[in-house]
């Protein structure tokens, strides 16, 4: 049993870090003590943002982004093209692509991937919504946003099944060799990917 080195709230701070994906036992006391020693510059407007975001963030109902309006902004924005709905696993996935700025489409977050293992099913994950969005009409395009693991794959190829009666276009990332990649440094996997994904130069 270790001993306590510090008073219950302190304690009670720390394990809350530490339940932060990419925080653990250390990092989290150390992220607790910097606070903590930055009280008045960080950990007061810390606490009240946190405060706002519990009270004012929402789920969009239409697309499953995160933000302060239902529907986002995303979904509002009339420069954005509503014929292309781009579909990834979860909101970060969508952040990235937002900061890359490739696409000006919407988005569809589908909560996660298929894994039978986990008991996940196509009724944990918001599949129907998708498809009832693409139904409604004005849909020329899904691109399948998912990440190059088998339970990923696994959901694209579910999700073609299921939106292969309608009359729309489905694309998916390309996968290969990253921008800047040297390819010594790449595993076999993404070396064959980028071989069969080839393009006319």
């Amino acid at each position: 049993m270790s001993k306590r080195i510090a008073g219950p709230e302190i304690e009670r701070l720390i394990q809350l870090l530490a339940k932060v994906p990419g925080l653990g036992p250390r990092s989290a006391r150390r992220a607790a003590l910097h606070l903590i020693k930055k009280k008045d510059q960080l950990l007061g407007p810390l606490a009240g943002a946190m405060a706002d975001a519990r009270d004012k963030v929402r789920v969009c109902s239409t697309c499953g982004n995160v933000d302060t309006a239902d529907p986002c902004m995303i979904c509002t924005d009339p420069k954005r093209d509503a014929a292309m709905i781009i579909v990834v696993e979860d909101v970060s996935d969508l952040w990235a692509l937002e900061r890359a700025g490739a696409m000006n489409a919407r988005y569809h977050v589908l909560g996660g991937v298929l894994s039978p293992l986990d008991g996940i099913g196509p009724d944990q994950l918001t599949i129907k919504q998708l498809v009832d969005r693409v139904s409604e009409g004005g849909v020329s395009e899904v691109v399948l946003a998912v990440n190059a693991t088998v339970e990923g794959q696994t959901t694209a190829h579910y999700l073609t099944d299921q939106l292969a009666h309608m009359e729309v276009k489905i694309t998916r990332l390309a996968h290969g060799v990253p921008v800047g990649g040297e390819l010594d440094y790449l595993d076999e996997g993404t070396l064959a990917a980028a071989l069969k994904s080839r393009t006319i130069f």
